[in-house]
């Protein structure tokens, strides 16, 4: 049992014997103990006032007399400030708690069960007419994280993708390739398939802004000229030989989307991140509107004159919202009806969390609504994971359309100024090969990647800085990185007595004496790794995986004033010398587990 739950406990008995009151768990608040006071947790007492019908300070008192009396093993002294009861611990306490983190690979975890509840997390959600972008760097980042979380709190975790592969926008990068393409394909440009379709959607829109100018200097309106412009119009008519199933565009559309996911792939894989199940639009939006027509014949929504169907919210105070054109053809929110409604038949989800920017708020909102009418159980408690934008502080990077950083641009450049601003580091590394170094900078530059924009609370708007990110100071990836790297480095170096069977990299488990004199530092940094529990919970009741990433930090941060502080190899003293290795791994243990939360590897060397 972990010391604050030791405490809890004996808090709880200690009150009922007192007052005669079983107070609840939640009653018993503790917190850190501030630095300018002597203990290592407090106890607010002012929850107990009327119990005890005493001042503060005598409530704090008796309630303090009676832990050190009930368990001396776990509360050595006290001191009473105003209401708040300073617990000082008993230091065996501490190495007991970092025996435990050190037996335990998965300390902070929560063990996944067969009954443990099913949650299924949707993130990526890119079109098929180009190719990832910073927005979904962060998306993709954020999505994964969130998975991660979710089961390190005991969830069982489904990570989905939703794919736009059809409409309009696809039909024109079709378009522009068989006017422009002269064949033109992946293998025979050298170029990712999602980019081949992105320069083809980027050139269709270059023709059609030429027609509509042309037009317009013709005499037309230039609204009138963007729906009469001739690219617009065979756009249109491919659409509908799309949606009647004409082999040959069909056969095109399959082609040329299997380009782009090829592309995709390598981004993912780049990235890091990966999915369980991929859904379709292509597959969904059907399945969307016989839902809609279900949801029409029971009353749920109407139909205009114009043959369009709506579903009536002003009830729940927002606004009529369209579900079927007058044509017949869907909308988004019948497409993400269709997709739940697959979902829904696939798996038995508890609980469903859409990772999708803060501009479809609304839409959310709509669709929350909408699905619960149309009987999915998770549809009223459906998540939003809302995110903000992120930008650059010049505007963009190099950028293949001109208006937004390219993912693989990015990853490309993060990689190379990894490789130069560590090259110094890297190159003083003992039979370093060309290949090792190149693979720390990887890992090194998907670190400052990962690490900045996870840091950022999700739902807040961000400035993404390259050089800032990368920088091996300050609250970076590649500073937390580094400092894992050379405590992995004291720990190759370190070599207890025969007796202790050496060092054990791949767990360190030391037998350490319970009588060992620690520090304020030391027993510090050990309450710095119990937190570790509590972060984990914090980012899953939030979902809030910069909870983790923050964490990481202010351990990492702990860490460093301990190793400039005190000596850990050349401690003369046998019994602080293990007990120092042995927390210097069980910090390496922490960083590994929470960044690996983040998705963001760690190195052994750098």
């Amino acid at each position: 049992m972990e010391i604050t739950s030791k405490i809890t406990t004996a808090v709880q008995a200690v009150i009922d014997e007192l007052y005669g009151v079983q107070v609840p768990e939640k009653m018993v608040q503790l917190q850190e103990t501030r630095a300018e006071f002597e203990g290592q947790l407090t106890l607010v007492v002012f929850p107990f006032l009327k119990m005890s019908k005493k001042a503060p300070e005598a409530t704090a008192q008796e309630i303090g007399d009676q832990l050190v009396a009930k368990v001396p093993e776990v509360i050595s002294k006290f001191n009473v400030i105003k209401g708040f009861l300073n617990l000082v611990i008993n230091p065996a306490q501490w190495i007991e708690l970092l025996e435990s983190i050190q037996q335990n690979p998965t300390f902070g975890f929560t063990p996944v069960t067969e009954e443990s509840p099913l949650v299924m997390i949707e993130y990526s959600s890119p079109n098929t007419n180009k190719p990832l972008h910073l927005g979904h760097v962060r998306n993709n980042l954020l999505g994964w994280a969130l998975a991660n979380v979710m089961q390190a709190n005991g969830n069982k975790v489904v990570k989905t993708n939703i794919v736009n592969d059809r409409g309009i926008h696809i039909c024109k990068s079709m378009l522009a390739w068989l006017k422009w393409g002269n064949g033109e394909t992946p293998d025979t440009s050298g170029k990712k398939g999602d980019h081949l379709i992105g320069d083809y959607y980027v050139a269709f829109d270059k023709h059609y802004r030429e027609e509509v100018k042309e037009l317009v200097a013709q005499g037309m309106d230039e609204e009138q000229a963007k729906q009469d412009a001739p690219l617009i119009k065979e756009a249109h008519e491919m659409l509908v030989k799309w949606e009647q199933n004409d082999p040959e565009v069909r056969a095109l559309w399959k082609k040329m989307n299997e380009w782009v996911y090829a592309g995709f792939d390598e981004t993912y894989k780049a990235l890091g991140v990966s999915f369980d199940k991929i859904y379709y639009e292509s597959e969904t939006y059907l399945e969307g509107k016989e839902k809609v027509e279900e949801g029409l014949q029971k009353g749920f929504f109407y139909r205009r004159e114009d043959g369009s169907v709506w579903a009536d919210l002003t009830k729940e105070g927002l606004d009529e919202k369209l579900l079927l054109r007058s044509d017949g053809t869907s909308v988004y929110m019948t497409q993400d009806i269709g997709t739940a409604k697959l979902r829904f038949q696939d798996y038995p989800i508890d609980k469903m969390i859409y990772v999708v920017g803060n501009e479809q708020n609304y839409h959310f909102q709509v669709l929350s609504i909408l699905l619960d009418k149309l009987g999915f159980k998770w549809g009223k408690d459906l998540v939003h994971f809302s995110y903000g934008m992120v930008e650059l502080p010049n505007g963009k990077m190099k950028s293949r359309e001109g208006t937004v950083v390219d993912a693989d641009d990015l990853i490309a450049t993060m990689i190379s100024d990894a490789r130069q601003m560590s090259a110094d580091k890297v190159n003083k590394l003992e039979g370093i090969t060309e290949e090792e170094a190149q693979e720390i900078a990887r890992i090194v530059g998907m670190g400052a990647l990962k690490y900045f924009i996870l840091k950022v609370d999700a739902r807040k708007n961000m400035l993404f800085n390259p050089e800032e990110s990368i920088d091996f100071n300050g609250n970076t990836g590649p500073f937390i990185q580094y400092t894992y790297a050379r405590i992995r480095s004291i720990l190759r170096k370190a070599s207890p007595s025969p007796s202790q069977g050496g060092v054990n990299l791949a767990g360190l488990k030391l037998s350490l004496s319970k009588d060992t004199e620690l520090s304020d530092k030391e027993i510090s940094l050990i309450q710095h790794l119990q937190g570790f529990q509590a972060a984990v919970k914090q980012a899953g009741a939030d979902y809030n995986p910069s909870c983790i990433a923050n964490y990481c930090y202010e351990l990492v941060k702990e860490y460093n004033q301990f190793y400039h502080d005190f000596s850990v190899l050349r401690e003369e003293d046998e019994k602080k010398r293990l007990f120092r290795i042995a927390l210097s791994a069980a910090v390496s243990q922490v960083i590994k587990n929470g960044m690996g939360l983040l998705g963001i590897e760690v190195p052994e060397r750098m």
